[in-house]
């Protein structure tokens, strides 16, 4: 229901209206308040860059942010990266991760960063506070925050936003009657905007995610998804449509596809029911840090790569790595 009000196919976002007004002009009075001067943004002693996004749900941000956290690393740099942890209950914040560090502490998205590219991450609502801890504990050369862009006590040096390059910005509207944090004139004061699928605009950046082999949760067993058979798909991400749909670009036939809330915790009597005898289950690698203490002989992921052309990859590094000084 909430795509339909979200992409202007149902006319029920006209009751919401009055909501989406006040939100609207909250946020424009929080960020007119920072830039006349009436609250400060902390600035960190290292570049920051915030990748972020407009809209509300999945737009392929945290592949971006690995994509430039693995770039980045190849180019001798060290990075470290904040988020707020959605998802995760720490007993105390900021969190630095470590390798003792759980999903439920952490959230999904940083402890999928932090495993997948060894980076100095940490975490807390107060994306300030992460940063002054993470660079207490750890010697970094630039900061990427994971989302962010409207969270302007922490000042930036610059900011990316990322588009879904098919259903952009629905209605335009602001929250709750459409998928607007902020509306679409924003992109007039970012460094970069790039476009998750979908065609590219004028100084849009392209991008697509590109699926990688699937892997066993339980025994770290690398294969084609087309070689699993009997599949049932779940996904518990912003958008899930888009990971049933990459499996169906790839020629799979799944049994069933299985939606959960974007951030949801999993347990073992969860979704062992999904599948029954020889049936594999099948999940976005978001979903995957959550189960890994309880995983199946039977349960995959499947690992997906944000992948720009060599020209636009190149361009966005440079400029950061300008940065650095």
């Amino acid at each position: 229901m909430i795509e339909r009000i979200w992409s202007g196919r149902s006319p029920l976002y006209l009751f919401l209206l009055p909501l989406s007004w006040l939100y609207g002009f909250v946020t424009f009075a929080i960020r007119c308040s920072y830039r006349a001067g009436l609250r400060r943004s902390w600035h960190a002693p290292r570049p920051v860059v915030v990748v972020g996004n407009l809209t509300a749900g999945g737009n392929g941000k945290t592949p971006v942010v690995i994509w430039l956290v693995e770039h980045l690393q190849q180019r001798g740099l060290k990075v470290g990266v904040v988020s707020r942890g959605y998802g995760g209950k720490a007993d105390h914040y900021p969190l630095v991760l470590t390798s003792t560090t759980q999903t439920s502490e952490a959230g999904d998205e940083p402890m999928l960063i932090f495993q997948r590219t060894g980076a100095s991450v940490a975490v807390a609502p107060k994306r300030v506070e992460a940063v002054q801890a993470l660079l207490k504990q750890n010697d970094v050369d630039i900061i990427i925050t994971d989302d962010g862009l409207q969270h302007y006590a922490l000042g930036r040096d610059f900011e990316i936003v990322v588009i879904d390059g098919q259903r952009r910005f629905g209605n335009g509207w602001w929250l709750p009657a459409g998928p607007m944090r902020e509306r679409a004139s924003r992109l007039k004061t970012v460094d970069a905007v790039i476009v998750n699928g979908g065609e590219a605009r004028t100084k849009e950046l392209g991008m697509t995610l590109a699926p990688s082999l699937a892997v066993n949760l339980a025994t770290g067993q690398r294969k084609l998804v087309e070689e699993l058979a009997s599949v049932v798909a779940m996904a518990g991400i912003g958008h899930p449509p888009r990971f049933f749909a990459t499996l169906s670009a790839l020629g799979m036939k799944t049994e069933r596809n299985v939606t959960f809330a974007d951030h949801q915790a999993y347990s073992l009597e969860q979704l062992s029911v999904l599948t029954q005898g020889d049936q594999v289950l099948l999940m976005t690698e978001k979903d995957a840090v959550k189960c890994r203490n309880f995983a199946q002989s039977n349960w995959w992921y499947l690992p997906v790569d944000a992948v720009f052309d060599r020209v636009s990859g190149e361009q966005l590094l440079a400029k950061i790595m300008g940065l650095i000084k």
